[in-house]
């Protein structure tokens, strides 16, 4: 999303992007309960995960609402850091069959070395019990990708579309930055290889075919007005940044 330098950062060298993790157990069940975590880090190298709070969060389903309660708990930034932040859990219960949407909506916060608050909303689908109808259906957050590929029961190599919307309207020619969910401890021939970068067209549409297979997060960067800073009284610009997660499965064995 950025390429910054802080004093965190510089442990590991220059950053790329950063992303906002709501990652279900699955994104396909069959049982009225799933595990939910959330988490705020750079996918792609794995670390660090640096400090969030979630200002709100829910379960939207047949045109509902539900709330989340989280547990937080902190974990490491990075392997061997005495750097604590947060990590978020939760316990979500399904109202039967349906698709639901996951979503958190992180506190802004301030960049300094960027001179602006950041803001991401994050979301991801699942189908519960068979359920297919009403993933095309927008929350209504200020910012949200509308998938136009179905968002969950994905193989690996399949191509993901998705419209991004700004107070419910197309954002033409938006950066959309991408990231593979590297649990695996995946090694890249080179930095420039963590994040793929696409843009929208001029209907806010944007294309990406998934290479292999693991969770894969979409974020399209835009900027939303001003926030006022308490500590300096100063105004500075917010990105507002919209966020969707898929996951790919690996292709079934034998199939080349």
């Amino acid at each position: 999303m950025r390429k910054l330098f802080s004093s965190l950062l510089l442990t590991v060298g220059m950053s790329f992007a950063h992303f906002l993790v709501v990652k279900p157990d699955s994104d396909i069940v069959r049982k009225p309960v799933i595990k939910v975590e959330s988490e705020f880090t750079h996918p792609a190298e794995g670390y660090p995960a640096m400090h969030y709070q979630i200002e709100r969060s829910g379960v939207f389903v047949n045109g509902r609402i539900y709330p989340i309660k989280w547990q937080k708990s902190y974990i490491p930034a990075e392997p061997g850091s005495d750097l604590k932040v947060e990590k978020y859990t939760a316990t979500v219960r399904l109202h039967g069959p349906g698709v639901y949407q996951i979503f958190v909506e992180q506190k802004p916060y301030f960049e300094p070395t960027e001179e602006q608050f950041i803001q991401q909303i994050a979301k991801v689908y699942v189908s519960a019990f068979g359920w297919e109808e009403g993933w095309r259906k927008p929350i209504g957050l200020p910012i949200e990708i509308i998938p136009l590929t179905r968002p969950f029961g994905l193989w690996e190599g399949n191509t993901f579309v998705g419209q991004v919307l700004k107070n419910g309207k197309p954002v033409p020619y938006a950066r959309v930055e991408i990231e593979y969910y590297n649990s695996k401890g995946v090694k890249y021939p080179n930095e420039l290889l963590y994040t793929q970068v696409v843009k929208t067209d001029q209907n806010g549409v944007f294309i990406y075919t998934v290479p292999w297979s693991g969770w894969w997060g979409f974020a399209a960067i835009t900027h939303s007005g001003e926030i006022k800073n308490p500590s300096d009284g100063k105004e500075y610009p917010l990105e507002l940044d919209a966020v969707v997660w898929i996951y790919a499965y690996p292709k079934p064995q034998g199939v080349k």
